[in-house]
């Protein structure tokens, strides 16, 4: 690697949440943010002076696990799914993340789950990401605890009376701590992962399925569900190898590691 002096970066990685073209500089469009053709990387360049290459988060995520989470077991072929405010996903295939034609590969939060379904960020109804994302999670759970559903009670205490203070985090608390009301929102969002995972799985066949992003953070509650509705909706179940599906390693850190080290062919040349 070149030297440089301490005033500027050899390079930079910018993992952002959007359809990243395959210039590694330009935002599409981005589903949950205001971005519409968004020159990131030459921005970003001209401020820093440096090589600046911007990836998807997911594929950031799905390369940061890859490279340094320690699955040793992917032989080269790993699906990360980030569960978040919306769903994101990277694949690695053959040891190489996969970009696709126009650099806009992976975005799996937007495959259509449901003819004609909830509205999505994106411009369609009925995408993924919006029954499995951790955003569907609050957002369903706090429309019933408002509406006052059988077992709601426990988490409008925990949120203090108001269901709009009811988070994500605070629902897999109540689950760990028993309370069903709370694991059958889990539950629900968890099947619908597992399902679209399945569906993935015909198509990508990866060995490896890591889970990331905010919602993998519930831990067991949830992964036990994802697992079960995965293995359930497999074509071709109990015939086929079963990919192996774990809770990412790296979890915030992922994002950050695949980005830097994604930006270093541009800078070892």
């Amino acid at each position: 690697m070149r030297q440089h002096t301490d005033e500027a970066p050899a390079g930079v990685g910018v993992a952002a949440a959007g359809f990243v073209a395959e210039d590694r500089s330009t935002i599409y469009f981005a589903p949950n943010l205001a971005w519409r053709s968004e020159k990131i990387g030459v921005e970003l360049n001209e401020r820093l002076g440096c090589n600046v290459v911007v990836e998807n988060d997911a594929n950031a995520a799905a390369w940061g696990e890859y490279r340094f989470g320690g699955h040793d077991n992917s032989g080269g072929e790993l699906l990360a799914l980030t569960i978040g405010t919306g769903i994101g996903g990277g694949l690695v295939h053959g040891g190489q993340l996969v970009r696709g034609g126009f650099g806009i590969a992976g975005e799996v939060g937007h495959l259509r789950v449901v003819q004609d379904g909830r509205p999505c960020g994106c411009g369609q109804k009925g995408c993924w990401e919006q029954y499995g994302s951790g955003s569907a999670l609050t957002k369903g759970t706090r429309g019933l605890v408002a509406s006052g559903a059988a077992g709601s009670a426990y988490l409008l205490e925990k949120a203090g009376g108001d269901p709009a203070a009811v988070t994500g985090p605070m629902i897999g608390e109540a689950a760990a701590e028993g309370d069903a009301f709370a694991q059958a929102r889990i539950d629900e969002v968890g099947t619908w992962i597992g399902v679209g995972a399945a569906t993935l799985a015909a198509v990508l066949d990866p060995r490896l399925i890591v889970l990331g992003g905010g919602v993998s953070e519930i831990g067991d509650p949830l992964l036990d569900v994802v697992r079960a509705a995965f293995e359930a909706n497999l074509p071709a179940a109990g015939y086929r190898p079963v990919a192996e599906i774990r809770v990412a390693t790296l979890g915030n850190r992922a994002g950050v590691l695949g980005a830097a080290d994604l930006s270093r062919p541009r800078v070892d040349d």
